[in-house]
């Protein structure tokens, strides 16, 4: 994506929580407002909250089910009101937020034989991870490696999400998925 692609996501992700906030209202871009074609693409999306360097909020969507614009609107009042980790977002805390948005590859399935082979085929910092087992399922985005650079750290705690026991990834019938993701932030703008 292009800078001004980027700032026009960002803007729009703090015009959905700020407009939600303050009436309660969803934020409706208009296609004729924002004529550009690869804003209005399906992609999977995710949109995180911080202050500071502390997590405040994180919702997304995995598969890409309806336009970016709009994935970020959902993802943005989401993650500020819906997180179920958090209280919803207050008005003091819309001021001191970072939103950073995640743009999605589609997942694909990663084949491995043993947890060593999957150790061996996973990108730290690169790969996002779905991992499923029955019911069960957990996504880390590939940021989440910056916090839990240890691949055993790592699948532990994505395990531990997914409400299965830490050391789970050598169960069988464990399927990962990996996906890419392109982040930008508030953040990358600020002089």
């Amino acid at each position: 994506m292009k800078d001004s692609q980027r700032k026009i996501l960002l803007d729009i992700s703090r015009r959905a929580i700020e407009l939600y906030l303050e009436i309660g209202k969803k934020l409706s871009p208009y296609h004729e407002d924002f004529d550009d074609e690869d804003l209005w693409t399906r992609r999977g999306t995710f949109v995180t909250l911080t202050i500071g360097r502390q997590l405040r909020g994180c919702i997304g969507s995995i598969i890409p089910t309806k336009p970016l614009i709009l994935d970020i609107v959902d993802n943005s009042i989401n993650a500020a009101f819906r997180d179920p980790r958090f209280y919803p977002l207050t008005k003091d805390e819309f001021k001191a937020i970072d939103i950073e948005i995640s743009i999605l590859t589609i997942p694909m399935r990663l084949e491995f034989s043993d947890v060593q082979d999957l150790y061996d085929k996973i990108r730290p910092g690169i790969d996002g991870v779905i991992l499923r087992r029955g019911i069960y399922q957990a996504t880390f985005l590939p940021q989440v490696w910056e916090d839990l650079p240890s691949k055993d750290e790592f699948f532990g705690n994505l395990c531990y999400k997914a409400g299965l026991p830490y050391n789970c990834i050598g169960l069988k019938g464990m399927e990962i998925n990996t996906y890419q993701v392109e982040a930008f932030s508030e953040k990358d703008f600020r002089k």
